[in-house]
């Protein structure tokens, strides 16, 4: 695996491993009412279009990321939802 890949993949941790704490505090508190519903589903699209782009690339960075991201994403949206 060469240098730029190495760095693809350490920020691509970096990025993904941000949601975890807002989507365990989300789960913890049964509260998302300081998320903003305009923010989860603007930023969802995004990851979507990056996760295209990537597997259009076949880049494994951009892939891993923005699928793990969107997941995670789509589980504070959808809790979000639930503890409306």
């Amino acid at each position: 695996m060469d240098f730029i890949t190495i760095l693809g993949l350490l920020a691509a941790t970096l990025t993904t491993v941000a949601f975890l704490p807002q989507m365990f505090q989300t789960w913890r508190t049964k509260s998302a009412k300081d998320v903003s519903y305009v923010m989860l589903i603007t930023f969802s699209s995004g990851l979507f279009l990056w996760l295209i782009y990537g597997i259009y690339l076949k880049a494994l960075p951009i892939i891993l990321a923005n699928s793990v991201s969107l997941f995670f994403n789509l589980i504070i949206l959808s809790l979000k939802m639930k503890y409306r």
